[in-house]
């Protein structure tokens, strides 16, 4: 029993400059999850559950419970990948981004061969008792997929075998590689929580290209039920889309109107903006990733090489039929919710404008009026000064008037009140200048 590393190595050359420190890791990605040899007849059962929360320590806990590692490591878990081989069955584990699979490859029993009635393949698991039932996540993906040979040349006596040995519900089924192989299910979850796909092939396949068949058919439908999860939230999305619509629309209205409180338009459209974008934060990466999901779709189809059987739905007409819809749905509710935001920001930016000309035609008024008051401050304060140069006026000439008294008390042939008078139009004058001199000083200080 042992681990097994399929992933290359680089050495270190001394005839190059040293390695950039991603190329080892770049390179070898193309090596990350290699094709599996499969020998018919075969079973795979196989299960891929979503890790969300479910951390590496508990998926290498649960491989440990297999017979024979229970020395297994971590760091085996580093590269995402791993086979373990154990006593008479091959066990895969790969962890992805939003879900890990886990692949069991042990002989088909006997009992289980083409012909046999709607065989019971649990019984035979061959990992241990509830190891399965045990696995760390929730159930997304849960297949049995049974690899057998067989006569293709009898298209009717095959179909009915494979039919007996799937069910009696309607089969859907592709000759691959051009007609290689058959590739039959019903695309439905029995009695034990398994769907069934019966891979029927020649003798002379080869272990490589049996491999190939089983990893495409089994991601195939890993990433279909991947693809779907954004349904879901495109019809949970579409009340709140079509009323954040209404609205829009309604605040779009209201902006025509210039009595509107443009203060109740923006906490109205803050509230909208806020909504739309928590529900893009919330559901812009499932939306991404049912579109990259769907494209793993249509190229694991592409893959097969399909041929149809007459009268009988080919795996990828089935699953475009009925995937090719909700995908549309999800495509729409996810441009749906784009647009919005768009229509949102348009609709921010043309409040703003009105809010910016608001604010503009208050400035203003506020600056005709401020305008207004310093005319009116200037002709107040030129009459100020034609008071004030009255008033200096008149205590320089009672000055002269008390100075000519003196003079003439003391003996001074000098008449005081005519005297006064003729010097009132040149102090009138000196004082006059003297205002206008002090204006000019301050005017040159600023």
């Amino acid at each position: 029993m042992q681990t097994m590393n399929l992933q290359p190595q680089l050495a270190t050359s001394h005839h190059l400059p040293p390695d950039d420190t991603l190329r080892a890791a770049l390179h070898n990605e193309v090596h990350a999850r290699p094709t599996a040899r499969v020998q018919l007849p075969v079973l795979v059962t196989y299960v891929a559950v979503l890790n969300a929360g479910i951390t590496r320590d508990a998926e290498l806990a649960h491989l440990q419970l297999l017979p024979g590692q229970s020395g297994l490591l971590l760091q085996s878990l580093h590269a995402n990948f791993l086979r373990l081989q154990c006593e008479a069955y091959t066990v895969k584990w790969e962890r992805h981004t939003e879900f890990t699979r886990y692949s069991i490859v042990q002989a088909l029993p006997e009992h289980a061969w083409l012909g046999a009635t709607l065989p019971a393949l649990m019984a035979d698991l061959a990992v241990p008792p509830g190891w399965l039932c045990a696995t760390p996540g929730r159930t997304v993906a849960a297949i049995q997929m049974a690899m057998v040979h067989g006569d293709l040349s009898d298209a009717h006596a095959l179909m009915a075998r494979a039919q007996t040995w799937l069910g009696v519900g309607a089969l859907v089924a592709s000759q691959l590689g051009n007609g290689h192989s058959w590739a039959l299910t019903d695309f439905q979850i029995c009695a034990d929580g398994f769907e069934r796909i019966l891979v029927v092939a020649p003798p002379d396949t080869s272990e490589t290209r049996a491999g190939r068949i089983s990893q495409r058919l089994l991601e195939l439908e890993t990433y279909r039920l991947m693809a779907l999860r954004g349904l879901p939230v495109a019809k949970q999305l579409a009340p709140l889309l079509a009323q954040a619509e209404t609205e829009l629309a309604t605040i779009t209205a209201r902006l025509e109107n210039k009595d509107t409180s443009d203060q109740a338009l923006l906490d109205t459209l803050v509230a909208l903006a806020a909504r739309i974008e928590r529900a893009t934060a919330e559901h812009n990466y499932r939306f991404s990733a049912t579109q990259a999901y769907y494209s793993l779709v249509n190229q694991r189809i592409a893959e097969l090489r399909e041929k149809a059987i007459p009268g009988t739905q080919t795996l990828g007409e089935f699953m475009q039929r009925r995937l090719s819809p909700a995908m549309a749905t999800a495509a729409a509710a996810a441009q749906r919710l784009a647009s919005l935001s768009e229509r949102v920001s348009r609709t921010s930016a043309l409040l703003r404008t009105r809010v910016d000309i608001a604010t503009e035609v208050q400035n203003q008024q506020l600056l005709e009026k401020l305008t207004r008051g310093q005319e009116l401050q200037l002709r107040l304060q030129s009459t100020v000064e034609g008071l004030s140069i009255a008033a200096i006026s008149y205590y320089v000439v009672s000055l002269l008037l008390y100075g000519g008294k003196a003079l003439k008390a003391v003996g001074v042939p000098v008449n005081p009140e005519m005297a006064a008078g003729a010097m009132v139009p040149l102090v009138l004058w000196a004082v006059w200048r003297t205002t206008r001199r002090i204006h000019a000083k301050l005017a040159v200080a600023h």
